[in-house]
């Protein structure tokens, strides 16, 4: 708790302060108070929870699992084939200069408001960091520990998971605490711009009729999942890479 008690303390002075302008400014429907924020998220704690929430954790759980399978099976081909890398790791680099809010009504023509838009959209957002990160924790093993294990007789598939997989691992864990909540934002991202259910759908809703509180409740939500999945692959790296200090 000491770890983050300057983090608790300084989010409790941020807060103090949109309180205090908020009520000074008295334009709930551009800058809502966190009370209002908090009591409109108990008004549509049933909608929101039960409707809403599912389909954006559906979106969420199938874009980021894309994501792990695809990228972790390219960064596993670009470290065999030298070729492979050299092929695919600018296309990688120059999909990123690419503005999602612009590719996602497209998806939406080709795909309608069916939950593969958003899927699309949370993939290409979290595909990026798995996979550089996986490639580089490959690219980073020690090549005298390379060369002591085939001095050894190591074959091919010992050396990739005795070596090669603990020395990408450390990598792997840090995009995957990128990708994470990024899945999150391309969830919203899909749902703001074309869906008929979801948090980020709901929130542009209440945007269309004014209500700011409306329009930061289920933000708060997905900031909540947000940060919920974070622990939850921080507190799997833990568990995972017992031998490293943290």
């Amino acid at each position: 708790m000491k770890n983050y008690l300057y983090s608790i303390i300084l989010i409790t002075i941020f807060l103090f302060i949109w309180e205090t302008g908020a009520r000074f400014v008295h334009t709930s429907f551009i800058l809502p108070a966190p009370t209002e924020i908090a009591m409109k998220l108990w008004e549509l704690k049933v909608e929101l929870l039960l409707y809403h929430l599912p389909v954006t954790l559906v979106i969420i759980a199938i874009g980021l699992g894309i994501s792990l399978v695809l990228g972790i099976a390219l960064a596993i081909s670009m470290n065999i084939s030298k070729t492979l890398e050299q092929a695919i790791y600018p296309i990688l680099i120059t999909s990123q200069t690419i503005p999602i809010i612009a590719l996602a009504p497209i998806f939406v023509l080709w795909f309608g408001y069916s939950i593969w838009s958003k899927v699309i959209v949370t993939i290409i957002i979290t595909f990026f960091p798995i996979t550089v990160s996986t490639f580089d924790g490959f690219q980073s093993t020690s090549k005298e520990l390379k060369e002591l294990f085939q001095t050894l007789g190591a074959t091919k598939r010992q050396l990739f998971f005795k070596l090669e997989v603990p020395s990408a691992l450390p990598s792997f864990f840090s995009g995957l605490k990128v990708a994470v909540p990024m899945s999150v934002i391309g969830a919203a991202i899909g749902e703001w711009l074309g869906a008929q259910a979801g948090l980020g759908y709901f929130s542009r809703r209440m945007m269309t009729q004014f209500n700011g509180a409306g329009v930061f409740a289920p933000i708060v939500i997905l900031s909540l999942i947000g940060i919920l999945l974070f622990i939850t692959v921080v507190l799997l790296e833990k568990n995972i890479l017992k031998w490293r200090r943290f």
